[in-house]
């Protein structure tokens, strides 16, 4: 077995998920698109990763790379490549799948709670999460159903919170790879996001305690998670 890591930008990495290849000793490449690499070929991977960026979507003539992308995550699908977006992952996975991705009504950053569909709670990769749970969020846009695609999460306002297409795709609107590290590191990286809340730091200062109270149960339901998606990946090849 083999997987392929993409990165959109350098602050968002693999985070968890990397430990977990680490542990479970599963070889992996991290390929970063924002240094103008290009996407390996697909048929030396049998699941690939689509991590999140600051970027949206529909910005391709900004970031040429995204059109590379989608004919890729196409091709991945097409083939039956195991495959997993987070984020911008996800919203990338349900452009390639015919859904629209749009603004979403609120950002979301910080802990927000989610609670799973009655085919979510059934899903291999969730039966074994509580019914609702709290997830770690930094988005602004969101992405409609694909058509055929079965909805797994659901929360207020943020409707589709996390889908599976067919067996073998899923798009995940929250982060379940992030560390206490990353989510500090990304509050200084992206700094703007508080621009304008007055006064800046109730946020900040709140998102850091419920990170605190929370990181510890996330990490443990992420990297079974993560195992889990894993296991399937290596059922299916």
């Amino acid at each position: 077995m083999n997987v392929l890591i993409v990165k959109h930008v350098g602050v968002e990495g693999p985070g968890l998920m990397e430990d977990c290849l680490r542990e479970e000793e599963i070889p992996y490449q991290i390929v970063n698109l924002e240094s103008e690499i290009h996407l390996p070929r697909l048929h030396d991977f049998d699941a690939i990763v689509f991590l999140g960026g600051s970027m949206n979507v529909y910005e391709e003539g900004r970031y040429p790379f995204l059109r590379e992308e989608d004919l890729f995550i196409k091709e991945a699908i097409q083939r039956g490549k195991t495959v997993l977006g987070i984020c911008l992952g996800a919203q990338l996975i349900a452009k390639a799948l015919g859904a629209k991705v749009t603004k979403a009504p609120v950002k979301e950053i910080g802990w927000f709670d989610v609670s799973l569909t009655k085919q979510g709670s059934c899903d291999p990769l969730f039966c074994r999460f509580p019914k609702t749970f709290s997830v770690f969020q930094w988005h602004e846009d969101t992405f409609e159903l694909p058509s055929a695609g079965t909805l797994i999460a659901t929360s207020k306002p943020i409707h589709r919170q996390a889908f599976r297409y067919g067996e073998n795709a899923y798009g995940l609107q929250f982060h379940p790879e992030v560390t206490e590290e990353m989510i500090r590191e990304w509050m200084k990286t992206y700094e703007k996001e508080f621009v304008g809340v007055d006064p800046p730091l109730v946020p900040k200062l709140r998102i850091l305690g419920e990170t605190e109270e929370k990181i510890g149960d996330y990490q443990r339901r992420g990297a079974s998670f993560f195992k889990q998606f894993f296991k399937l990946s290596m059922q299916r090849g």
